[in-house]
């Protein structure tokens, strides 16, 4: 019985080292996957709390600097759920309101 046990430990670490062995001897390349046509690459967020007039809580402003994208959250007291603002694309947004030369 203790020599079934100590063969299986023996083979079970052999495996084991293998596994590191092979994970460490093989390169590590990272290769960069082009983007999808329309597809947003990841945001960076810049997360802001503030006060809404009107409103009984604070609102969180929620801004994509990557995405140039803006949108906000609250959580209503009386309902229970937090209301989630739809997202306004910030870039179009500017362009529109951009005087002409």
């Amino acid at each position: 019985m203790k020599s079934t046990l100590l063969w299986a430990l023996v083979i079970l670490n052999l495996l084991l080292l293998g596994s590191f062995l092979g994970r460490v001897t093989r390169e590590n390349t990272a290769h960069a996957q082009p983007a999808a046509a329309g597809q947003r690459r990841m945001g960076d967020f810049l997360v802001v709390s503030g006060e809404v007039d009107g409103a009984s809580g604070g609102v969180v402003y929620i801004l994509d600097t990557s995405n140039e994208l803006l949108g906000a959250m609250a959580y209503d007291d009386s309902r229970s759920i937090i209301d989630v603002m739809p997202t306004i694309d910030l870039k179009h947004t500017f362009e529109s309101n951009t005087p002409r030369r």
